[in-house]
């Protein structure tokens, strides 16, 4: 009995083996090689690699199964973030209001959420300065600081309510930068040295603009406007302590 009991066990090995590799298996295999893409993105990064970054954070996602959805949102926040360096401001900067959205929609932690709002905050004050060099209307360069200043100011409240005061001081900092960015003259504007994140990107006013008339004609697209957006988030706001950390 125990003879034919061994027998059957090691019949169904391959069985077992079969059933792994072409389930569990396979994800455990796909996050490996996007393990992999992942390091290999950082150390192009690291190298001013952006191109070949933003190439290989792809490729991750990629391979990353779907439902690692808060290890996609990293990535696709990573992915944006490098984009920004080689000279794609505006499309990096239409790429985090969708993460926005989608993290929102998804109830994604708190945290994660507040971070891919503080990087979209930053693209979007680098997109206003570099508005302001290429002579675009006030109109069409406020647009930009001032999403930029509400952001930052939610971010400096939020986190300052949730005794996280090192982050919300710097939040505050970046806030009194976007405001002196439209207050300061155009003239001491062009004295100062052009931001890394915006010297490999040229008519950032022409794209901006194409896209806030695409956004127009296709509201659907659009994740809307700024005030109403955190407004909700300060409604919200109360609910928050519930949830994972504010910051880290």
């Amino acid at each position: 009995m125990r003879k034919k009991l061994l027998i059957a066990v090691w019949l169904l090995v391959p069985v077992v083996l079969l059933a792994v590799h072409y389930g569990p298996g396979q994800k455990s295999l796909a996050r490996d090689r996007a393990a992999e893409k992942i390091a290999a993105a950082q150390k192009a990064a690291q190298s001013e690699n952006w191109a070949e970054a933003v190439e290989l954070y792809s490729e991750a996602l990629s391979l990353l199964p779907t439902e690692d959805q808060k290890i996609r949102y990293q990535l696709r926040l990573a992915k944006t973030n490098v984009r920004i360096y080689t000279g794609e401001l505006p499309e990096a900067k239409a790429d985090l209001e969708a993460l926005l959205d989608d993290a929102q929609k998804s109830s994604a932690p708190a945290a994660l959420v507040d971070e891919i709002r503080g990087n979209l905050a930053s693209a979007e004050y680098y997109a206003g300065w570099l508005m302001r060099l290429e002579g675009a209307a006030t109109e069409e360069w406020m647009a930009e600081t001032e999403s930029a200043r509400q952001h930052f100011r939610l971010l400096a409240e939020q986190t300052q309510a949730h005794g996280t005061k090192a982050l919300a001081t710097d939040y505050q900092k970046n806030l009194e930068a976007v405001i002196r960015l439209e207050l300061m003259d155009l003239s001491e504007l062009k004295g100062l040295p052009l931001p890394k994140q915006c010297q490999n990107c040229s008519n950032c006013s022409g794209k901006c603009r194409k896209q806030r008339e695409s956004n127009c004609k296709n509201p659907g697209n659009k994740p809307g406007d700024v005030r109403e957006k955190i407004s909700e988030q300060k409604q919200q706001g109360a609910g928050r302590s519930g949830k994972e950390g504010s910051g880290s």
